[in-house]
């Protein structure tokens, strides 16, 4: 790693700052690339030896970056979106001449040619590719090195656990991640940090490691909604390597984001499916309390039946399709494979293609009923996991109140404003309209910012 030598008290300082505050810094020119990657690396050296966050770090290369885009601004041209801000990256998402490799010892040493469809984005917007972050094994369910940063004898969540990881440390202020169940959401939440689960097909995934093409999602991370707003107007476009993609305009969604609403948002709050057995005490104490704080800009709703068969039908796509996209991996490693790898590769092969078709039915039906609900509110208001992050690392999680919006394509985003008793931090999850993602962002800053004035008024 590069030796590391912060000259300035103003980039010291540039690691506490939200990517929308640095992005603008850094867009002024009261801070350089050089200046940000160097703090950045400084917080890195600090704290990765206990979070562990990290597959694959380089701080030369960073460095390298931020030299090239310092001596770019010198030239008077115009500056990229996220000029100098430092991203992590998903170790499922292909970095050409960097290796990827999936979480899995069967492509230890892999190093693609091409860059993703996002890291392109990336480079073309001036970020720094910081390095890849931490997936559990081919992103399914088995744990990672990762440690939760609230407290390393607990779960940070998975698949994404890197990424959350890496933004809630402080070791970079935006983060990639992806979703086919509960892998943004749940350890965003675990981790405390913002999680944006944008609509299906707004991200394209050409260059991801597909698990379940009906299902897979591309996500981001940041401090607040506003930070993933930044980050996720750069990555959202149409590539005709991925079929889920639209060539249409894209919502500018950090100027939506920003912006104040009209009148107060309307919550819908709903149990999911499971929310008697599995929400836990903290959990149902918070929203009664958030609830009550909401008044009249919230009521609650139940969802239709059809609903309580969400999970398996999701679950069901989710195994057949990985059954298929793994294949190779099942054929020539499962002896090397983690028994919950394994497991799933055996359940998606015996899954037969009657009923893998019959659960791809089920998502324009469930939508036709969340329609009803949308026409009467913002934004749904949920937990974003059963509770705060279990104690142990021999497992990542719940993802049952996720799964849910990933089946039905509509975007998500959870929010830090909640803490339960250990004092770990638990997630408020809003969903919105399926290609409505500008709007979910304006309401969950919306919320975020009411629930951050009243703590500071609090204390």
């Amino acid at each position: 790693m590069a030796k590391v030598d912060i000259r300035t008290q103003a980039a010291k300082a540039a690691v506490g700052l939200t990517a929308v505050e640095l992005r603008d810094r850094l867009a002024s020119g009261a801070l350089r690339a050089t200046e940000v990657t160097e703090a950045h690396l400084a917080r890195i050296t600090a704290v990765e030896p206990e979070v562990q966050a990290w597959a694959w770090l380089d701080g030369d290369h960073a460095m390298e970056q931020a030299q090239a885009l310092d001596r770019y601004r010198e030239t008077g041209r115009a500056l990229g979106a996220l000029h100098g801000v430092p991203v992590g990256i998903k170790d499922i998402i292909d970095t050409a001449q960097i290796p990827t490799e999936n979480g899995c010892v069967l492509d230890a040493g892999r190093v693609p040619c091409h860059d993703a469809f996002v890291v392109e984005r990336l480079k073309a917007s001036g970020a720094i590719v910081m390095g890849k972050t931490v997936t559990t094994e081919l992103a399914y369910m088995h744990p990672s090195k990762t440690r939760n940063p609230h407290n390393p004898a607990h779960t940070p969540g998975g698949s994404s656990s890197g990424s959350a990881a890496a933004v809630a440390a402080a070791m970079v202020p935006l983060a990639i991640g992806t979703q086919t169940n509960g892998s943004v959401i749940r350890p965003a939440a675990f981790c405390g940090v913002t999680g944006f689960k944008p609509s299906f097909g707004a991200i394209p995934r050409t260059g991801i490691l597909p698990q379940s093409p009906f299902l897979d999602t591309v996500g981001v991370f940041a401090a607040d909604p506003r930070g993933a707003a930044l980050l996720a107007e750069v990555l959202f476009g149409h590539d005709e390597g991925d079929p889920a993609t639209r060539p249409m305009p894209y919502p500018r969604l950090l100027d939506i984001a920003s912006t104040k609403p009209p009148v107060a948002p309307t919550f819908a709050f709903v149990k999911p499916p499971a929310w008697e057995e599995e929400a836990t005490t903290d959990t149902k104490a918070a929203f009664a309390e958030l609830i009550a704080a909401l008044g009249e800009n919230v009521f609650e709703v139940a969802l239709p039946s059809v609903f309580n068969s969400a999970a398996a039908e999701r679950l069901r796509i989710n195994l057949a399709e990985m059954a298929r996209c793994y294949h190779r991996y099942g054929r020539d490693g499962a002896a090397v494979l983690a028994p919950e790898t394994v497991d799933a590769l055996s359940q998606g092969n015996r899954i037969l293609a009657r009923d893998y078709l019959a659960a791809q039915d089920w998502k324009p039906v469930m939508n036709a009923a969340l329609s009803e609900i949308f026409t009467r509110c913002d934004a749904i208001l949920c937990p974003a996991a059963p509770g705060p992050a279990p104690n142990g690392l021999a497992g990542t999680g719940n993802g049952i109140f996720n799964g849910l919006w990933t089946f039905c394509g509509t975007p998500a985003v959870t929010i830090p404003i909640l803490t339960a008793q250990n004092g770990l931090p638990m997630g408020v999850q809003l969903v919105g309209r399926i290609n409505d993602d500008a709007r979910l962002l304006r309401t969950a800053q919306w919320l975020f910012d009411l629930a951050m004035d009243k703590f500071e008024k609090d204390y």
